[in-house]
């Protein structure tokens, strides 16, 4: 006779404050870690950006997780938009009596705070350094931007917003690409009528079955730090202008920063794993 265990499922739209929009995540809460390749079905399984998973450290503090996220291909270094979504999904459908939770990640400590309705991320700072834009890339994007860097991410600076808003990418020659768990953002500063926004982006990713992410929090890692120093800002209001939209609070604080959202809980449910 089969075996049936059940894991709790979330779907959460993050970094919005409505539904359908912002960046769809799905957060699973497991006793115990699962083998990869379980973890990496259920990730394609549910075809959604990603897939957040995270267990309690039972030699911890009740707010101390450990925590990973994959995509319907890969598992992920780091994601800002499921990290977001998990915290969400811990503040309030889980009874922990603290504003505060530490995620344990491969990519080390990651602090995560509720202000009210924001959630913030304290996440390593990503520096992109200037690069010479590959051909196969420039082919693939279709716009010449007039600066290239690199962190993780392919940083392409263009001139302004609505050249960024109306890229249309090749996503045949960009399948072409394998940049890992990398992917190519595109942005500009923000056009004077988008009243209280500092800088736009999108964000792609090749070999992807999702090319454009619709809200990409781990690609501000490196937005951060490049805008503040471009606009002698610490503080800024970033907008992710893909379809969804969505919103980030972003402060740059050297070798860290902080990057806040808001989320909306979509659906609750139960994945059935036969063994």
């Amino acid at each position: 006779m089969e075996q049936i265990k059940t894991i709790k499922l979330y779907q959460v739209d993050a970094f919005t404050d409505k539904l359908f929009g912002g960046n769809p995540a799905a957060v699973c809460r497991l006793d115990k870690w699962l083998n990869n390749e379980l973890l990496q079905n259920i990730a394609a399984e549910n075809f959604l950006p990603e897939t957040a998973f995270f267990v309690s450290r039972a030699d911890s503090p009740d707010n101390h997780f450990d925590i990973k996220w994959f995509t319907p291909e890969i598992e992920m270094d780091l994601c800002g938009h499921a990290t977001l979504a998990t915290a969400h999904v811990i503040f309030n459908h889980f009874q922990l009596n603290t504003n505060k939770i530490i995620f344990n990640s491969n990519s080390g400590q990651l602090i995560v705070e509720k202000q009210n309705d924001l959630i913030i991320l304290d996440f390593p700072s990503r520096m992109p350094v200037e690069v010479e834009l590959p051909e196969i890339i420039l082919n693939g994007i279709g716009i010449k931007p007039i600066e290239t860097l690199k962190s993780r991410d392919y940083v392409l600076l263009y001139d302004n917003e609505d050249t960024v808003r109306n890229i249309t990418p090749n996503q045949q020659i960009l399948n072409e690409i394998n940049l890992g768990t990398g992917g190519i953002i595109v942005t500009a500063k923000a056009n004077k009528e988008n009243n209280g926004i500092d800088f736009v982006s999108r964000f792609f990713t090749p070999q992807s079955s999702i090319l454009e992410d619709p809200v990409t929090g781990s690609a501000h890692c490196s937005l951060i730090p490049y805008w503040s120093k471009r606009l002698n800002k610490t503080e800024m209001i970033a907008l992710q202008v893909s379809k969804r939209v969505g919103k980030l609070y972003c402060e740059n604080f050297g070798d860290r920063v902080l990057i806040s959202g808001k989320c909306k809980t979509y659906l609750e449910g139960q994945i059935n794993i036969y063994e």
